[in-house]
Parts: C-alpha cells; structure tokens; sequence
C-alpha cells in the first residue's frame, strides 16, 4: 500500500546535547550551562535526522543548552528557534547544582521516583505543575500546527511527561522512560482522538518516514 502523509501534528522531541555537567551534576535552571564538544556533535547530527521533514517550527528552551542543539536544526530548516518557556527543564530549586552521588543518598531522591506525584523539590517546581505545563505546551502546538511538523528543543525530565502524557500513563511511571542526550522521540496529536507515541529516545537513522503512514 502507498504511504500517504499522516494527519495530526508531528511533535519531535529532541532532549539537549551532552553538557560538562551530563551524569554528574543536578543542572536544573542554571545559566550559562554549555555544550561540551559531543554535545555540539549531537546537535548537527539532530539536524542531519530531521533534515527532509520540512519542519514548519522550531521550538526551544530558554536555557543555552537546548539553543545551542536547536541552532543547527534551526538553521537548516530556514526556521526561527522560538523560545517556548513551557518547555523549559524542572526548577530543582535548592537542589540545582548538587552533585547526583550526594543527592542519590537521601530520602527525598528516593521519594522522587516512588512516589513522583506528590513529590517537589525543595524551594522549586512539583512534578503535576512540571506535568501541567508540558501539557499545555503540546496543546498549543496541536492547535498552532493542525497538520504540521514542529520540533522541540528541551530536556530529560520534560520530554518524559510529554511520552507519559502520550502513552497515557500515570505520573508515577514517568522516570521509567530513558531519554539520553541528544536522542529524539515523536508524538502525533490530532484533535478528537489520542496522542500516539512513534518514537522514543531515537540515537541514530533518518526520521523521515514519521511524515506518512502506511
């Protein structure tokens, strides 16, 4: 049977490149957080995958990270990289910048992973209000673009509700999904029917077969 284009808008799901900090700190919202090297390798080959799914949008995290891996895909699709704060990494708040070793050893990282839906960060963002804005972010996108294919430039903890929300599972099974660095994952949403998850923390190979169904 020939392919034929898929409805619905094609939500791509890029988790920022490798940083200095990658496995070993708790990030959160902190500034001035680059690319290391690999980091900068991911980013071209993120924008060599998409490349042939003529993206009508790129959307980015404010933080310098998840631009810096957005400019290559950006460029190359002759698309603005558009800031979406709704797409920005959890506020860790008095955890930001703890090393993952110290914070693996208290109580409240364990509760963190058992027990996500009521659980916070201390001073920062709970995980329902992280689940909320996410999303409110991928209904504006199916609103925005009924019949198109935008991708978004964000990070681990975010694209994680994004694929629960798809998949139609509960919060607290949200960190059971790895979605390493500059890996890509796709949803389809269409107005009146249910998210479909496509793709899940995607290293290699072109993509651009998630414009059709067969």
């Amino acid at each position: 049977m020939a392919a034929r284009k898929a409805s619905g808008t094609l939500v791509l799901l890029v988790r920022h490149g490798t940083t200095p900090t990658t496995g070993r700190l708790l990030p959160g919202r902190a500034p001035g957080l680059h690319l290391a090297e690999e980091g900068v390798r991911q980013a071209v080959q993120v924008a060599e995958r998409l490349a042939g799914l003529g993206l009508d949008a790129v959307y980015t995290s404010p933080l310098e990270r998840a631009q810096e891996t957005a400019a290559p895909t950006a460029a190359a699709a002759g698309r603005p990289a558009i800031e979406e704060p709704g797409l920005l990494e959890c506020d860790t708040g008095e955890w930001t910048g703890e090393k993952l070793v110290t914070l693996a050893r208290r109580k409240e990282w364990r509760e963190l992973h058992t027990s996500p839906a009521t659980f916070r960060f201390p001073g920062g963002e709970s995980l329902a209000e992280l689940e909320a804005r996410v999303v409110g972010v991928l209904d504006r996108l199916r609103t925005a673009h009924p019949s198109g294919v935008v991708a978004c430039f964000s990070h681990a903890d975010p694209i994680r509700m994004a694929l629960a929300f798809a998949l139609g599972a509960p919060l607290e099974t949200f960190s059971r999904v790895v979605v390493g660095t500059g890996s890509v994952s796709a949803i389809r949403l269409a107005a009146g029917a249910p998210p479909s998850v496509l793709v899940v923390n995607s290293w290699q190979g072109p993509l651009g077969d998630l414009r059709t169904e067969r």
